[in-house]
């Protein structure tokens, strides 16, 4: 007998989308700036989905969310400065932001319904 999957959270998919066109996007950044900016930008990205990874399974929840979120925040500034740098298009940028965003607001929502007092 097999077990039933586990659904797959919506905001680890939809990081899962945006790594897949960060990564290649960081790696076209000028020689200057790759080992520097996009690598910070990449290590950031990833430690994300780390972290996403680690609050479904740990028991601490909270604590690891809100580690996400202080990462959401610290790669808004990195990518508006790529954006401002013109490392990203204006399109590139805007894609970050929403999907970055969006991310935010499913974190944030976890985290209110975990902060809930249970009966």
């Amino acid at each position: 007998m097999t077990r039933p999957k586990r659904e797959e959270l919506p905001i680890f998919s939809a990081w899962m989308q945006f790594l897949e066109w960060l990564l290649p996007t960081t790696e076209k950044f000028p020689k200057r700036a790759r080992f520097t900016l996009a690598n910070r930008i990449d290590n950031l990205a990833l430690d994300v989905i780390e972290d996403l990874v680690e609050a479904r399974y740990t028991r601490d929840k909270l604590e690891r969310l809100r580690a996400v979120n202080r990462r959401l925040e610290r790669l808004r500034v990195l990518l508006r400065l790529s954006y401002r740098l013109r490392y990203l298009s204006h399109d590139g940028y805007e894609y970050a932001a929403k999907a970055v965003n969006e991310s935010g607001r499913m974190l944030g929502g976890w985290i209110r319904d975990l902060e809930k007092p249970r009966p």
